[in-house]
């Protein structure tokens, strides 16, 4: 089963402009990323589609493949979908832009599901939330789940409802953003209309859920930050500064 991992990119983000080639520990933090996911040993190839020549610039200074894709994407999902037509894949694995903390262990764990279930179309991470400033973070993506671990509803939001003895009596998890998609899977996903609550809550997945399909959330101990603001970035910084990935790349 070819996989490839594809990482979209773009410049516009209206709470970071530029942050992917923002510096984090003395590189563009999309340099972290791509050469992190690049370590998995479960893919055949790496690249990062995006539709900004700044990025494109950047990346292939260290060594990276880049796509150019349309400037029209609202979702990263739709970016991806037209980075890989022309390439030869069974499973894209989407891994955002703006995940430096990835560790190729997590590639390995999204995937493996597909190895073993040859109707599953996609896999999110999920993890649970340990902090309530995560948890009332419009950035972190909440998710609750059946009793299979398929998603039910994902949200800015806090969701699910705290307990009445508080947060820390809350089991709540969040969304984490490695996210294989079956080759077909993805061209569906694609080519269906984008969804109400999937604007409402700017959240790719929802298309997929309001659509009525599955999405499979597959727990990971890895904890990773998502760099949403200048402030993440420097909370990354000094999170990723003893990392040991780093001397491997």
């Amino acid at each position: 089963m070819r996989t490839i991992a594809v990482i979209p990119a773009r410049m516009g983000s209206t709470r970071f402009p530029g942050k992917p080639i923002a510096s984090l520990l003395g590189r563009p933090m999309i340099e972290h990323i791509y050469k992190r996911v690049a370590l998995s040993k479960m893919l055949d190839a790496t690249y990062i589609a995006t539709c900004d020549e700044e990025i494109r610039e950047v990346a292939e200074g260290f060594g990276a493949a880049v796509i150019m894709t349309a400037d029209t994407h609202e979702r990263a999902s739709d970016r991806v979908a037209e980075a890989v037509e022309d390439l030869d894949a069974d499973l894209v694995v989407m891994v955002q832009g703006d995940e430096p903390m990835t560790h190729p262990d997590m590639i390995d764990a999204a995937v493996h599901p597909f190895r073993e279930d040859p109707k599953l179309g996609c896999v999110n991470l999920v993890r649970r939330i340990e902090h309530e400033t995560d948890f009332t973070d419009p950035n972190t993506i909440k998710v609750v789940m059946d009793q299979l671990g398929n998603a039910l509803y994902m949200s800015r939001q806090p969701i699910p409802t705290p307990s009445k003895a508080g947060f820390a009596h809350t089991v709540a998890h969040k969304q984490v953003c490695i996210i294989p998609f079956r080759r077909e899977m993805l061209f569906r996903y694609t080519n269906l209309q984008p969804t109400p609550l999937e604007e409402l809550e700017s959240i790719d997945m929802m298309r997929l859920l309001e659509h009525g399909y599955t999405v499979k959330m597959v727990p990971t101990e890895f904890n990773t930050q998502a760099v949403d603001t200048e402030a993440d970035l420097v909370r990354v910084a000094k999170l990723m500064a003893a990392d040991p990935l780093l001397s491997r790349y």
